[in-house]
């Protein structure tokens, strides 16, 4: 391991934006940050239908609107919470404070295992309600691959959050 504590030897260097692309977890970042929009994005956009027969707009998802709530929840706080930690990857090469950086790499992984965690419980929450969907209540599909890309990207979203608590900067 190069450096010090928590690459605390690498400390007060210039910024390099070429080393912070190619860097794992600032990759898993970004594919993260993407699929937070596809997951938010596809809920908001196709999420809710208009039944003709009741003049009101319902939720894909069993018509249960906590289901697009959550979805739209997790997506756009795991979107803030990218930039957030894109933020951060760009401001540790300068922390010089072990301390500091220990913080700063601690609050990444339980940050990281914390996302997962949410995004498992919103793939088995979107899955769970596209399951029990009745077919009657979309009959012309309107939205459905949509829905599938939500649940889709909620799956893989796990995966790249549990894989930032392994690469977490050090």
């Amino acid at each position: 391991m190069e450096g010090g504590a928590y690459g605390a030897g690498k400390a007060g260097g210039a910024f390099d934006p070429h080393t912070l692309l190619r860097q794992p977890h600032t990759i898993l970042r970004v594919v993260s940050w993407l699929f937070s929009i596809v997951v938010f994005g596809s809920i908001v956009n196709e999420g809710y239908l208009n039944s003709p027969s009741e003049g009101k707009e319902f939720c894909i998802y069993n018509r249960n609107p906590n289901a697009c709530s959550y979805g739209v929840a997790v997506g756009v706080l795991a979107f803030l919470t990218c930039l957030l930690y894109l933020a951060l990857d760009v401001y540790f090469p300068q922390i010089s404070s072990v301390k500091d950086r220990k913080k700063a790499v601690l609050s990444d992984i339980g940050v990281s295992a914390f996302w997962a965690f949410l995004w498992f419980v919103g793939f088995c929450y979107l899955a769970n309600q596209w399951q029990v969907s009745k077919p009657r209540d979309n009959p012309l599909n309107e939205g459905t691959d949509a829905a599938r890309a939500a649940i889709a990207f909620s799956f893989f979203s796990i995966f790249t959050w549990i894989s930032g608590v392994t690469w977490a900067p050090c």
